[in-house]
């Protein structure tokens, strides 16, 4: 009973706070607003939206080749059209039920291209544990690029810059200090961190011992930078977000990155997390919101429509199987 509570719970929460928080976004606006946001979803260019929809597509592509890159050293081929469907069918499944996709992903490869689950799901975490090491560049980045708006917004919220650093170097001695201490504690905890932790350096590690590893960094960074032009492109369906630069805009697509994995494919949180980091260069809460639900709209989109194809079109194509 704990245990079906528990798995319950995991699947309810994150969609009951992603539509909590669809009812707190057309809470906290007036009427007025809210036909202005609609004005700019239901006006939104088709052209710039195809486009994004487009870029995604591309980007499932590149991670379905990406995928065996890790599975060939294996001696595992499956076909790349195997791929991209089964890739399409986890992110759909994602939406549903949180990290669902992974499972379901690693099952359909052993039933359409006889890979061993343990090693399909494998390779998987590798893939996620690459794509973490992404996102934390990304923000590098953007940390890097902000660096005189940040310190200048911090000013202007009365916020002490020498103390934030000192906070900031505490906070990255502390860091050293924890893992020092994890890996040396023997507490079922740590002993549960310190496997995480080795997962990610091993994940990291192979990347460079694998055979196609050129290929495989060329289609890692391939669907990062089409992540960012997928949200790139929505900045000219929105008058006032269409000035933004590369910086501005990596500040936002930060801030949703961290959304989608919050809440069932970011329903409800994404387009708040994005209003708020726009909001931060001036752009007015309408103007945010609209670009925050017309990208959402625009990814959640391509997924339930090409992950129902690919739910239907996997299993005719593998009838032999």
């Amino acid at each position: 009973m704990g245990n079906s509570l528990k798995k319950f719970l995991k699947i309810f929460v994150p969609i009951a706070f992603g539509l909590f928080l669809v009812w707190y976004s057309y809470n906290s606006t007036t009427p007025t607003e809210r036909e202005q946001i609609i004005h700019y979803i239901s006006n939104a260019s088709p052209f710039w939206v195809t486009i994004s929809i487009v870029i995604g597509i591309l980007s499932h592509v590149s991670r379905a080749i990406r995928w065996n890159c890790l599975l060939e050293p294996m001696g595992y081929k499956p076909k790349v059209t195997n791929n991209v469907f089964i890739v399409l069918i986890s992110y759909f499944a994602n939406l549903g039920i949180p990290r669902s996709g992974e499972i379901l992903r690693a099952t359909a490869l052993t039933t359409y291209e006889n890979v061993p689950f343990e090693k399909g799901f494998g390779t998987i975490v590798t893939e996620r544990v690459i794509d973490l090491l992404m996102l934390l560049i990304i923000i590098m980045i953007t940390l890097v690029l902000q660096t005189d708006f940040i310190f200048s917004f911090l000013e202007e919220k009365g916020v002490n810059i020498i103390g934030a650093i000192g906070i900031l170097a505490i906070g990255i001695v502390g860091l050293f200090a924890g893992s020092f201490i994890i890996r040396k504690s023997k507490s079922p905890l740590a002993l549960k961190l310190k496997g995480f932790l080795n997962g990610l350096q091993d994940g990291v590690l192979s990347v460079f011992k694998m055979k196609n590893k050129w290929p495989f960094i060329f289609h890692t960074l391939f669907i990062w930078a089409a992540y960012f032009g997928m949200f790139w492109v929505i900045k000219h369906t929105v008058e006032e977000t269409a000035a933004l630069s590369l910086g501005q805009l990596l500040v936002a697509f930060v801030a949703g990155a961290f959304a989608m994995s919050t809440t069932n494919g970011g329903i409800g949180l994404y387009p708040i997390a994005v209003s708020a980091a726009l909001g931060i260069y001036g752009i007015s809460s309408i103007s945010g919101d609209a670009f925050g639900w017309i990208m959402w709209i625009a990814q959640t989109l391509m997924v339930v429509v090409f992950g129902t194809i690919s739910f239907i079109v996997l299993p005719l194509l593998n009838r032999n199987r």
